[in-house]
């Protein structure tokens, strides 16, 4: 590891190793932190942050960009920094795009919800704080004192101890001189605006024409799901919780698994952010752990015995024979567990991102993602480069096929070097042709490998949920087929969808029965995101008597109320002797709402009804979206009116 310093408006930062304390750095000549300016929006607050604002805390900028697997791999790192100083640190995240999908508000809210962000994150589409920053590569973390200077940084990841040292020293500091802010701050989450949904983030599916089984990466919770071919439901294996567990269906814990492979009654998953692969023994109903340690500091590149040989973020499988392969994504390589020999090793690359042709150990690619054989050869997904490789068993060599480098990306036909594709996420055979799933063009593309020509197969390039013989996609990461039918994880859309390839009709898959984890539903009411207020006229009504409220919605057409999301209403009123409730939250699972209340006796008060609505498409695979709905209604308590009242409210909510 190289040690790096760089200058930044006229004064020093300086930069640190992993395991090494970064040196002090004395008032005299830091640099104060530029203010955040130049954001194209801000997602996790309601409004724009500011050094300024923020005096008194310690702040860490993260300056990252969504494809790109080491700043994925760092997250974690900030979610314990978090935890850690909760009232001391505010970490920032700057999303500076690489890729144009990349930069798109809505694509980054999804990545926000898929990797379970909580820190407030400004959309740097134009490079604008960045250049302020003078950065130069993903990812870089800035750390800036409670007085607003920068007192240093870390390019690359692996910094997390040498961060959490200075972090902590600076807060002892700056305690010490009574100049902490020691208040917490909250955030409104992009968490809060979404529902509990069957499937969340599917990431890789497999079907299996011989079973008649579709298994799913149902990665945002934790679990593959089975179904057959249909989306009848079969079972789901793994608690859900994201965690690394071994044992029975029930009791097995998987943590954002990807890429499968099946060797007839044994599923092998990546379980990517366990950095191990598992085992599920589909006849015992056992799943257990047989390949990494777990721990991406202990990963060395060397090879070994597979439970003694660290991974780094395996992402997808392809067996051949008696070989896994698998598309090592932290790594930027290829890598192969021989069954036989219980062995474990790399097989491609060097670790150098790049886009490199040639022998096997003498190549390299970038962040490859998914992969698939023709029994000779191996087609694989190399998403950071935009390209698509081939590597010849008999000849021990890799070959690019078409698209463009690192750098070099777009959304476009043709052949060779001249085909622009768009972080693509994932490949499988078909007719003997290679369908890529284009996944940032929100597209699905026919490779001839042959002719290295690619064609658009499906897809506008616009991100949607479109069924139909002109489908829409949103960020569709993997593909399976069987008995004719394209199955596509549509990744962004929580969906699977469904392509007879014979027509190229496309249709997305009901899985009935299907619910999400227990613990992926947020029972929590104490928000109120997308809040309106509303004040009724003065509604008279009857003394000593048990009157109503209804609550009228119409829903947009083809959504419907997610029951398996934490819909609650709450009633309240300002004096307790003329109007008498059931305290406390209430759950509700169907519209309209009835809510009733006694009136004690005459007088005039003020009711107030607050509910969160949470309304998904019909076939419970789009996001489900919410609404914090609130009614102020003064009562007129009256001896005249003898016989019991209702009062209705309406609201009608729509789809944006």
């Amino acid at each position: 590891m190289k040690i790096i310093v760089r200058r930044i408006f006229c004064g020093l930062i300086i930069l640190f190793l992993a395991g090494l304390m970064v040196k002090s750095v004395k008032a005299q000549g830091k640099v104060r932190a530029p203010e955040l300016t130049g954001a194209k929006s801000w997602l996790n607050t309601d409004k724009p942050l500011s050094i300024a604002g923020l005096r008194g805390k310690v702040v860490l900028l993260d300056f990252w960009t969504y494809g790109c697997i080491n700043c994925i791999h760092i997250i974690p790192d900030l979610k314990k920094l978090e935890a850690k100083y909760p009232n001391n640190l505010v970490v920032i995240g700057v999303h500076s795009a690489k890729f144009t999908n990349e930069g798109d508000t809505e694509n980054i809210r999804q990545i926000i919800l898929r990797y379970g962000i909580e820190h407030p994150i400004a959309n740097d589409a134009d490079f604008k704080i960045w250049e302020q920053y003078a950065v130069n590569a993903y990812p870089t973390q800035v750390i800036i004192d409670p007085a607003g200077y920068v007192i240093g940084a870390a390019v690359g990841e692996g910094y997390a101890e040498a961060i959490d040292k200075l972090i902590g020293a600076t807060v002892e500091d700056f305690r010490k001189k009574g100049l902490l802010d020691e208040k917490p701050l909250k955030f409104a989450l992009e968490r809060a605006k979404v529902g509990a949904l069957p499937l969340a983030f599917p990431g890789k599916i497999l079907a299996d024409a011989a079973s008649k089984r579709l298994y799913i990466s149902d990665s945002n919770h934790n679990r593959i799901v089975v179904t057959d071919l249909n989306g009848k439901f079969i079972e789901t294996i793994g608690n859900g919780k994201a965690a690394w567990a071994d044992g029975d269906f029930a009791a097995a814990s998987f943590n954002r698994p990807q890429g499968l492979a099946l060797d007839g009654t044994r599923l092998f998953v990546a379980d990517t952010e366990n950095q191990r692969i598992r085992l599920i023994d589909l006849r015992t109903k056992k799943v257990s752990t047989v390949g990494g340690t777990g721990k991406l500091e202990d990963f060395t590149g060397e090879g070994g015995a597979p439970l003694k040989t660290a991974l780094r973020s395996p992402w997808d499988l392809s067996l051949v024979g008696k070989n896994l392969y698998i598309a090592m994504a932290g790594s930027h390589q290829i890598w192969r567990m021989d069954l036989e020999k219980n062995l474990l090793e790399p097989y491609a690359g060097t670790r150098e991102e790049a886009r490199i042709d040639g022998k096997l150990a003498l190549s390299a690619f970038s962040q490859p993602s998914g992969i698939v054989s023709d029994g000779r050869n191996l087609f694989v997904a190399d998403s950071e480069a935009n390209i698509i490789r081939k590597i010849d068993f008999q000849k021990e060599t890799v070959e690019t096929l078409v698209g463009g480098d690192l750098y070099i990306f777009g959304d476009a036909d043709g052949e060779g070097n001249d085909v622009r594709l768009q972080h693509p996420l994932g490949v499988t055979m078909w007719n003997g042709k290679v369908l890529i799933a284009d996944t940032y063009n929100h597209k699905i593309k026919l490779l001839d490998a042959e002719l290295e020509t690619v064609e658009t197969f499906l897809g506008t390039g616009k991100s949607g949920q479109t069924d139909g013989k002109t489908p829409t996609f949103y960020e569709p990461a993997g593909l399976s087929v069987a008995d004719g039918k394209l199955y596509v994880a549509d990744t962004n859309n929580h969906a699977i969808r469904v392509v007879d390839l014979l027509t190229k009709n496309v249709s997305t898959l009901k899985i009935e029965g299907l619910k999400p984890p227990a613990d992926s539903i947020n029972e929590t009411a104490d928000f109120s995101p997308n809040l309106k207020e509303n004040k009724t006229e003065i509604k008279e009504i009857a003394a000593n008597a048990t009157n109503s409220i209804q609550v009228q919605i119409k829903l947009p057409d083809g959504f419907h109320l997610n029951p398996n999301a934490p819909n609650r209403y709450e009633i309240s009123a300002d004096d307790a002797k003329i109007v008498k409730l059931t305290g406390g939250a209430q759950k509700f699972t169907k519209l309209p709402l009835n809510i009733s209340f006694q009136t004690i006796q005459t007088g005039s008060a003020n009711l107030k009804v607050k509910l969160n609505v949470y309304y998904c498409r019909e076939d419970n695979t789009g996001v489900c979206l919410i609404k914090t709905l609130s009614w102020q209604i003064p009562l007129k308590v009256s001896a005249q009116k003898k016989d019991s009242g209702q009062i209705i409210l309406q609201e009608t909510l729509f789809e944006k």
